[in-house]
């Protein structure tokens, strides 16, 4: 049986969250479009991930993130999927439909279609949720990382959404 192999910067990026969620005690949750599970995959890569990864959620339809993670129709239609709006819904569906103390989402267009003028292909949205935390302080951001092909733009979504899930990221 041959083993998976990641990319050793993303393996990397996952030991370091689940060694500093570990020590923090917390339990984190991932909620993820563009990247496929590629975050999960990579945080269950690193032995003793089960102390700290409590769910994670493919939510790649738009469906699917109304009926895992209570995502607005309505927030769906008026922004679109590639949104602030959709990626914090995400974070917050996650976390309600966990135990995790924090979730981060990702959504985005990783290409080489679906891109348009206002979301070209490239873009991804990140959004971060603490238990207990304000539900108006929205934590999430917007990157354009390029047309680095499918695979490029999905690595680098996943070692953002990694960082995000740092107890001290910003």
């Amino acid at each position: 049986m041959n083993d998976i192999t990641l990319p050793q910067e993303l393996v990397d990026a996952a030991r370091r969250v689940v060694e500093a969620n570990r020590a923090a005690g917390r339990r984190v949750a991932v909620a993820e479009s563009c990247t496929g599970g590629l975050v999960a995959a990579a945080l269950t890569e690193i032995p003793g991930s089960s102390e700290v990864l409590e769910a994670g959620f493919v939510t790649y339809s738009n469906s699917a993130k109304q009926q895992l993670l209570n995502v607005s129709g309505d927030v769906l239609d008026t922004f679109g999927a590639v949104s602030i709006a959709v990626a914090w819904s995400m974070a917050q569906g996650a976390l309600a439909k966990s135990d995790a103390d924090v979730a981060v989402a990702i959504t985005g267009v990783a290409g080489p279609g679906g891109g348009s003028e206002k979301k070209p292909v490239g873009t991804v949205v990140f959004a971060r949720a603490e238990r207990g935390g304000d539900p108006a302080d929205v934590i999430a951001d917007k990157r354009f990382f390029g047309d680095l092909g499918r695979g490029g733009v999905r690595l680098q979504a996943a070692l953002c959404a990694l960082e995000l899930l740092l107890p001290d990221a910003p």
